[in-house]
């Protein structure tokens, strides 16, 4: 009787070996986005549609051959994007440029940082019910962002073409208060970007961000001018992965950046946006 015990508890024993032996195998040799136990790491990251969920989209495709999956939420504005990441609902987010991000975190006490800047994206001066820039009539409407540094930046634009003049030194921080010459007595009208390309038919002109522009079909070659794409402005206006403070180093956060600045990111860049988005790396 005590023989068959003692075979039957090593047996027991041996079967629980095995087993050990068996569940270890899945994580031999496993590397990229799969964990301890194997299973696939998620990185969710938020973006507007375009051009960045579907840059993302290319990159999604690149990670999940490292064991990643991708998760793209996707915004159609610029604050809740930035409040999912502080709260920690999202791992990431691509949609913003490096000034605006900055003053977001100054201005709402948030603790974003830039893991890597990908893209630069030329504003856009459109026509709306007037055609050209020699049409435009005393009073007539010229429409701009309504946040931040993209007010300053499209009214920056309109000094770039005569239109206006900014006082001195106002630079990034311009707003339409600090317009000090409008001969024409132009009606800046403030509005949110993303309604910009809904109502450019209701203004002379109007000036929108690029990823909009992109979703409502307008192409910056069609534009009546363009931002300059000079050194300064690419590096005030780099488009820029976001993260939290102290997860820019993490493996994902890694791993997502190579496959955003690789060279199938690069060729899709050049090949779907004629101009309108400038790749940085």
């Amino acid at each position: 009787m005590k023989r068959r015990l003692a075979t039957l508890a090593l047996a027991a024993l041996l079967i629980l070996s095995l087993a050990a032996c068996g569940g270890n195998s899945g994580n031999s040799g496993t590397t990229g986005g799969a964990d301890a136990s194997g299973e696939t790491v998620t990185i969710k990251v938020g973006a507007t549609p375009a051009p960045h969920a579907a840059i993302l989209e290319v990159a999604k495709e690149i990670l999940a051959e490292q064991g990643y999956d991708l998760d793209i939420v996707e915004y159609d504005d610029y604050v809740t994007p930035n409040d999912s990441l502080e709260d920690g609902s999202l791992d990431a987010n691509y949609f913003q440029h490096i000034t605006y991000m900055n003053e977001f975190n100054e201005s709402n006490g948030t603790h974003m940082v830039s893991a890597a800047g990908i893209h630069y994206e030329p504003f856009g001066l459109y026509a709306g019910k007037t055609a050209a820039l020699a049409d435009l009539a005393d009073g007539a409407q010229i429409a701009v962002p309504n946040d931040g540094t993209n007010e300053a930046r499209a009214l920056l634009l309109l000094e770039q073409e005569g239109l206006i003049t900014l006082k001195e030194g106002v630079g990034l921080s311009a707003t339409k208060s600090d317009i000090a010459e409008n001969p024409h007595n132009y009606d800046i009208v403030e509005m949110e970007a993303r309604l910009l390309p809904t109502t450019l038919q209701d203004v002379d002109m109007a000036v929108i961000n690029g990823n909009y522009a992109i979703d409502a079909g307008l192409k910056v070659s069609d534009a009546v001018a363009v931002e300059a794409s000079t050194g300064a402005a690419a590096e005030a206006y780099v488009n820029v992965l976001a993260v939290k403070e102290g997860n820019e180093n993490s493996e994902a956060i890694q791993a997502l950046i190579s496959a955003l600045q690789s060279d199938a990111v690069r060729t899709y860049i050049e090949e779907t946006y004629d101009g309108a988005v400038v790749p940085l790396f």
